[in-house]
């Protein structure tokens, strides 16, 4: 899912939203204003991503690590190789209007956010399921994809395309939440006060006060087990990150999720010495090195990339730079993944060895000596200068040779030299989790047709290990799969892992239950507030 991201500019205002009266035990949460009405098909960025969460439950949830939990779900069963899930449902959940959520909630939902012509931003995530070829198109022959059956009220099965075995966990993820009839008919007026299912529900009234706040209150007649403890949230929408760190420490504010502002990066566990948390999050960063780049093909190229790899200190420049905020990398995914077992054979290569990396450089010469210099391309509008350059001048001091990084005035300016094929130099990259799983990071950037493919990477054995992987019965059969299939990559290295960005947390010290998830955002049904 997109980041919200604010720019400093003439027309936005630096200063607290207004000051709605807030109600007893409400928890007041810094968001963004939701770039679109609040459908659960259509909205792929934070601001209106996290108020959907809250108000919608699916088919499962993740826990506190994002590891899967059944949620509306009593059961979903795989056949044989994961290309069939049969789902069956527990009785008795109901949208906030009375309707009863039945398998044909999932059925309609998942097939409107399919259908090409509704122009739905989360359309490719159902790209899997039997029949999407017909109903995705601008010109599609049906509106309904034939891979999900209704079995009953409580039960439906979904066919897919190719196995999947991580499709489970995809689940609790928004563009897959059921939707009441209302959905379908004054779309303006739904997309302004969605009915959900969750916990939390839009508030009587005017609940989206727009540019300015959105509220919700707590749904006592949810059917699931993670029920709100507080009596709502109210999500303020601020243009300026430094104002609401202001009101965070004023008491305005209960909490900022994912990160504090840089300007208080170095100050604010200090500032809320006891609610406060630094914690890797599901995103990674790299720097990536075309191989079609002199001397970075064959055996050649796999030898410098793991010299470079090696010839960086990533626990000195976490500390110095990021002041903790960032937890060096161990693997190519995210340490709060669910399905992840982070102890990958060969990860040693992600460690600074000065030694091994002089030595593994001199090899790559005896094969071909390497002339010119080595650049990392960087957008200067996302602040990476510092580090890039502190990663290049380790990189020029520990194998002798020419190193600097590269700006690009723009991000967009980056990623079409990347996309075009035509980077003249390594480049900075990075992946944000969708959903809690390794195969969301390793088959779209990794694998030999992955849509995300940007190095041109491509292993037989990694695909191979991959797709077994993903033919496993259950997350825990694929494990071991995805185990060796990083293996793979700690030799060929087509990305140099580089950190874990943290969430960087701070909340009201008089919230009780502050609990941060795997994706960076504390567990809003489960905080107590007076």
């Amino acid at each position: 899912m997109l980041l919200a991201i604010v720019l400093p500019g003439a027309a936005l205002a630096a200063c607290s939203p207004d000051q709605q009266q807030v109600g007893k035990g409400f928890v007041v949460v810094q968001n963004s204003e939701p770039q679109s009405p609040l459908y659960t098909t259509d909205t792929n960025e934070t601001g209106g991503g996290d108020i959907l969460r809250m108000l919608y439950s699916g088919l499962v949830r993740y826990d506190t690590d994002g590891s899967i939990i059944l949620d509306h779900a009593e059961s979903i069963e795989p056949n044989n190789d994961s290309t069939t899930f049969h789902i069956k449902l527990k009785p008795g959940w109901k949208f906030h209007d009375g309707e009863a959520v039945t398998a044909q909630s999932y059925i309609d939902a998942w097939n409107y956010a399919a259908f090409g012509p509704n122009l739905q931003k989360q359309q490719s995530y159902f790209a899997n399921i039997k029949g999407f070829d017909e109903v995705s198109g601008e010109k599609a022959t049906s509106s309904e994809m034939s891979g999900l059956e209704k079995i009953s009220d409580l039960e439906f099965t979904v066919n897919l395309t190719d196995p999947d075995s991580s499709f489970p966990l995809s689940l609790g993820y928004t563009a897959f939440m059921p939707l009441p009839k209302a959905a379908f008919g004054d779309k303006d007026a739904f997309g302004e006060h969605p009915i959900g299912n969750g916990p939390y529900k839009m508030a009587d009234g005017k609940a989206w006060l727009h540019n300015n706040q959105l509220t919700l209150v707590r749904n006592d007649d949810f059917a699931g087990e993670h029920k709100a403890r507080n009596n709502g949230l109210v999500y303020r929408f601020y243009s300026d990150m430094d104002t609401a760190y202001a009101d965070l420490q004023a008491g305005r504010l209960d909490t900022l999720p994912r990160t504090v502002p840089p300007t208080a990066m170095a100050s604010f566990e200090t500032d809320f010495p006891d609610s406060s948390a630094n914690v890797p999050t599901a995103s990674s960063q790299y720097f990536a090195i075309p191989q079609y780049l002199p001397g970075f093909s064959g055996e050649e190229g796999r030898l410098r990339r793991q010299a470079i790899s090696m010839a960086f200190d990533r626990d000195l420049i976490t500390d110095k730079i990021f002041f903790r905020t960032r937890t060096p990398a161990r693997e190519f995914t995210s340490l709060t993944l669910g399905d992840l077992d982070p102890n990958i054979p060969g990860q040693d290569v992600l460690k600074y060895n000065p030694d091994k990396a002089r030595e593994l450089w001199a090899k790559a010469n005896e094969i071909a000596p390497f002339s010119g210099k080595f650049e990392i391309a960087y957008n200067a509008d996302g602040g990476h200068q510092q580090w890039a350059e502190a990663v290049t001048n380790m990189i020029a001091e520990t194998l002798d040779i020419k190193a600097h990084g590269k700006a690009y005035p723009t991000f967009k300016q980056l990623r079409d030299e990347i996309t075009n094929k035509a980077a003249t130099s390594g480049y900075r990259t990075g992946w944000a989790a969708d959903f809690p799983s390794v195969a969301n990071y390793l088959v779209p950037q990794f694998t030999s047709n992955g849509s995300s493919n940007d190095s041109g990477y491509a292993s037989e054995e990694f695909d191979r290990l991959v797709r077994e992987a993903s033919a496993a019965r259950n997350s825990d059969e694929a494990k071991p799969k995805f185990v060796k299939a990083q293996e793979v990559l700690m030799k060929d290295l087509p990305v140099i892992p580089l950190w874990y960005p943290n969430a960087s947390v701070a909340w009201n010290p008089k919230l009780r239950n502050a609990v941060v998830q795997w994706d960076g955002v504390l567990d809003y049904p489960m905080i107590e507030k007076d």
